[in-house]
């Protein structure tokens, strides 16, 4: 007899959802190839439904250079002339651009604080993950998502505002907010 699996709620019944509730929503992430993906994604994914960027991931990791920060702050033109004709992304050409202007700061941060990972956690207390329940649902945003924001608009970011960095922290494990009861926390 199997045992019954409990997850969040969120992840509901759509098998891409679950996959990516089960194996990578809330887990720490370290790589700034990963975080340079989920910064694209997530900045897509603004006024959008996370699930309409997930089932485009893959045409995002092509058309986006497999989430290379340096190959795609190297974009031109012609690249955004390309990525707007590309059907298998958000053909938004305001995100587009931000997404190469986003690459650059980046790589700055890169350079200025060592890694991405480092410059993220410094706004962490104690530089680690929170791991604790939430408290009355899950938060839209924190002290700690505002601080990251204010800060990456201030470096020139566009379109992660402090509820799309929230997303971003849940999804690459800054923060975890599984329910108590799910088997993933």
């Amino acid at each position: 007899m199997s045992k019954q699996i409990h997850r969040c709620a969120w992840s509901g019944t759509d098998e891409l959802y679950i996959k990516y509730h089960d194996e990578e929503w809330g887990k720490e992430v370290h790589d700034d190839k990963v975080f340079f993906e989920f910064l694209i994604l997530e900045s897509a994914q603004a006024g959008l439904s996370w699930i309409t960027i997930l089932r485009r991931r893959e045409n995002y990791r092509k058309a986006f250079a497999n989430f290379d920060a340096k190959k795609v702050a190297a974009f031109t033109d012609d690249d955004v002339s390309r990525l707007l004709a590309d059907e298998g992304i958000i053909r938004n050409r305001l995100k587009i651009t931000t997404s190469i202007t986003n690459a650059r700061l980046f790589m700055d941060i890169q350079k200025e604080f060592g890694s991405f990972d480092k410059y993220l956690y410094s706004f962490i207390p104690g530089g680690k993950a929170i791991n604790k329940p939430p408290q009355g649902g899950i938060p839209v945003s924190t002290p700690e998502s505002d601080a990251i924001s204010k800060d990456l608009k201030k470096r020139g970011f566009k379109f992660f505002g402090t509820t799309i960095c929230y997303a971003f922290m849940q999804a690459t494990g800054m923060v975890n907010d599984h329910a108590l009861n799910c088997d993933f926390r």
